[in-house]
């Protein structure tokens, strides 16, 4: 989905904030019982990560959870109507929420693995919950975003990501795995490992 006239980046964690918040309020989530994960470089902007952050992005488990969300939202610019991306696997529906896209996917690609950002285990075992305001949000952690960036080769986002972790800490032995599970070159994995343990 291209960017579209009526929509900007984030500018801030602020923002942010402001934005998931308003979202959260008409959505609630936990009162109907939906699982979802803050996933994309939203989850590293959550984590104080600076980096370039052009939407939200929402994962969910159930199709159910992304019909409620259009529903929920209705008051804002829907952009895509919930539906079906069979070349993805995802049932997916965006909005504009105040100049900002925001989205929620299901990502029905079934794998085994467990330390993949946006499918399998790995989004609902490796998150950290972050306090906004009157809501607990939960953001997919940093190492598998991490590794997203990398397979995209999008060093305006890695880069701040392995800045950040080697300041902040990081669990190189979730790195190694995600990057072993997304076929990350073996040479590219003892760099990025290499870069992450020295300041």
């Amino acid at each position: 989905m291209g960017q579209h006239q009526w929509t900007r980046p984030l500018r801030d964690p602020a923002e942010l904030q402001r934005i998931l918040t308003l979202v959260l309020d008409l959505w609630d989530p936990g009162a109907a019982g939906f699982d979802y994960r803050l996933v994309g470089t939203g989850a590293a902007l959550a984590q104080g990560v600076r980096l370039p952050t052009g939407d939200i992005d929402i994962l969910v488990t159930r199709r159910v959870a992304v019909d409620r969300f259009a529903a929920a939202l209705s008051g804002f610019r829907c952009v895509d109507p919930p539906a079906w991306l069979p070349d993805a696997r995802q049932y997916f529906t965006h909005l504009v929420v105040d100049e900002i896209k925001v989205g929620a996917s299901t990502v029905e690609v079934p794998v085994d693995g467990e330390a993949i950002e946006c499918m399998g285990r790995g989004p609902w075992q490796h998150y950290v919950d972050i306090d906004f305001g009157e809501h607990t949000v939960p953001a997919v952690g940093l190492e598998l975003r991490l590794v997203s960036e990398l397979i995209r080769n999008r060093p305006e986002r890695y880069e701040p990501l392995i800045e950040h972790m080697r300041w902040h800490g990081a669990d190189l032995r979730l790195v190694r795995k995600s990057m072993g599970e997304r076929g990350v070159d073996v040479v590219r994995q003892h760099q990025v490992l290499d870069q992450l343990q020295h300041r």
